[in-house]
């Protein structure tokens, strides 16, 4: 088993403690723990993607173990990145799933885009 397989098992035992409606989707090149229909934690390329109220971003971002979420060249206020080697402990990874799912309880939920029906090509 790979340490990002291993994180994965620790993230989804440690959200099923408290939340059993969650559902798992691959998303950001990884996978996405979506808690109430809302995206909470997920592994994105071998990084933990955090998210958290936008309003503890300076604070969140003042810890060395946190990196700023930039996705499309722009910094994504609410969401940070964290290295699993600052997730060795239970101590350490209980602090960000604890901030992500303390947030879900009150984030809104993304409104789904109708995408209209499928286009065939002639």
């Amino acid at each position: 088993m790979t340490n990002i397989e291993g994180l994965t098992d620790r993230i989804r035992e440690m959200i099923a403690e408290t939340h059993h409606i969650t559902e798992e989707k691959k998303m950001f090149g990884g996978i996405c723990f979506m808690v109430n229909d809302k995206m909470c934690v997920g592994l994105a390329k071998d990084k933990l993607m955090v998210r958290f109220h936008p309003d503890r971003y300076d604070e969140i971002m003042e810890r060395n173990d946190a990196e700023p979420m930039d996705f499309t060249g722009k910094v994504m206020k609410g969401y940070v990145f964290v290295d699993p080697d600052n997730l060795r402990t239970r101590r350490q990874l209980a602090f960000w799933i604890g901030l992500a799912l303390s947030y879900n309880e009150e984030a809104p939920v993304s409104k789904k885009r109708n995408m209209g029906p499928v286009k065939k090509k002639k």
